[in-house]
């Protein structure tokens, strides 16, 4: 059986027409144009409309694309991905003024959690640089990583945006 490379054109009999966008040692990723993407065994039953050849090598999208994220979470102040909630997608958030007479202000929610989440990033990576400073001694470690306790603290209001628990700022912790 011979392998059919990226870019190869197919009719598929449940999904229809598409081509063949990514290619693994058993699957080919498919776009179809009614059903999106879809994986399909390299041995489905399939009719080839076009056929490319040679192109198996090349590197996918997907493959591009998580090895950018991985140089840019080691070399920038980037930390991982994280997702907002689910019912704040392509909201807004409304800054309504007391006064009379002011307009509202009107930003996308989607821009907001961004804003958010580089100001937990930052802070992070602040913390990192104060752990591991050899200026500071381990009193002035311990004050100011209670500073920054305290921040995490004052951020959790917004713990509300962040789809998974554990992307949440954690402030001091109460024994109760």
């Amino acid at each position: 059986m011979k392998i059919l490379g990226i870019g190869s054109r197919i009719i598929h009999k449940e999904y229809g027409k598409g081509v063949i966008t990514n290619v693994s040692s058993n699957m080919y990723w498919v776009t179809f144009i009614d059903k999106g993407l879809e994986t399909i065994e390299i041995d489905a039953d399939i009719e080839v409309v076009e056929a490319i050849e040679n192109e198996v090598d090349t590197v996918s999208f997907f493959d591009v694309e998580s090895s950018l994220v991985a140089i840019l979470q080691k070399w920038s102040d980037a930390t991982q991905r994280v997702a907002i909630a689910d019912k704040w997608k392509g909201g807004s958030l409304i800054l309504e003024p007391g006064e009379v007479g002011v307009s509202n202000k009107e930003i996308p929610i989607n821009t907001f959690f961004h804003k958010i989440v580089m100001v937990r990033d930052r802070i992070r990576v602040m913390e990192q640089k104060i752990n591991s400073s050899k200026n500071l001694d381990d009193q002035e470690k311990i004050d100011l990583q209670q500073y920054i306790t305290r921040i995490y603290g004052s951020l959790t209001t917004f713990n509300v945006l962040f789809k998974a628990k554990s992307d949440h700022f954690v402030g001091e912790k109460s024994g109760k």
